[in-house]
């Protein structure tokens, strides 16, 4: 089997997305009949933390685990990574030790070197740049609630960071349109989504515009991890970019709304909307879980008959 990375959206196709959504619709299934599922025996996952997390840590090592496989936890403070060791170096050494790898850092630059000479599958956990295996428990948790993405409207409220060039690369595979609203100086970099055009993006400059008639409606923080500087400042930039009831009223009928978590109330979102009717907040934490073993079973086995 060819070696496959996961290290941004857009690594895989349509094609491959679909068979990893009813795959993981699938594996869930087993999972909420207390099925027991292990084609992962003897398979060792690697998590290599250089930013703390609490659902990547969660869903990758329990999943691996009711895979029937093990995890192991490193943070750059546990390596020599963190005193100065290549990556290249690292990663020659983790990856004749384990099956697969999960690396959750700040720099996309450093997990594609880590990735470049790996001799195992490489996945993304997070970068700066982009968060896909997030946007994968999205889309999955979309479909279970509402059925297709595809021609449907996503509204991303906020700020334009890592989760929002992940869903901008999703639009573009799904055929869906993506209507983006952040703060003057947080706009759009497109570049680095690598979307070039406008077919499935679309900028507001009104956040309660580009919720208009959405299908589902998500944010996340205004500072992100790395950001905490700039914490005062944003809370002033993005004051009038919360998700709110009134928000909520001009999506869709029907319309949801998700947030990667974690969440601060009176900020980026209002109590009454995440703890609301519109919100599926606790299955798309879940359905990490779910879309990740799904992800570890495609990467090291290939596709199941």
């Amino acid at each position: 089997m060819k070696l496959r990375h996961y290290l941004q959206f857009s690594d895989f196709s349509r094609a491959e997305y679909e068979y990893l959504l009813e795959r993981t619709r699938w594996i869930k299934a087993q999972f909420k009949q207390y099925k027991p599922y292990h084609p992962l025996v003897d398979r060792m996952l690697a998590m290599i933390f250089e930013k703390q997390s609490t659902r990547t840590r969660l869903s990758f090592e329990a999943g691996v685990q009711q895979l029937g496989g093990s995890a192991l936890f490193l943070s750059t403070r546990d390596t020599q990574l963190g005193r100065g060791e290549p990556v290249e170096d690292m990663a020659q050494v983790v990856s004749r030790m384990v099956d697969i790898v999960m690396i959750r850092t700040f720099e996309q630059s450093l997990l594609e070197r880590f990735a470049g000479v790996s001799r195992v599958p490489v996945i993304n956990g997070l970068t700066n740049e982009y968060h896909p295996c997030q946007v994968l428990g999205d889309i999955f948790t979309f479909i279970e609630h509402r059925g297709p993405i595809g021609g449907k409207t996503v509204a991303w409220i906020g700020d334009s960071n890592n989760v929002c060039n992940t869903w901008m690369q999703a639009a573009a595979i799904f055929d869906f349109k993506l209507h983006v609203s952040t703060p003057p100086g947080y706009e759009v970099e497109a570049e680095r989504a690598g979307i070039y055009g406008n077919d499935h993006y679309a900028h507001f400059a009104d956040p309660m515009q580009a919720a208009r008639g959405a299908d589902l409606v998500t944010t996340d923080v205004w500072t992100s991890m790395g950001f905490e500087a700039e914490d005062a400042e944003r809370k002033r930039d993005f004051s009038d970019w919360q998700v709110d009831a009134d928000m909520m009223r001009l999506a869709g009928p029907g319309a949801l709304f998700m947030h990667c978590l974690p969440a601060h109330r009176g900020e980026e979102v209002s109590a009454d909307v995440i703890d609301g009717p519109h919100s599926v907040v606790w299955d798309e934490a879940e359905n990490r879980l779910h879309t990740q073993k799904a992800l570890m079973e495609f990467l090291l086995l290939g596709k199941i008959a």
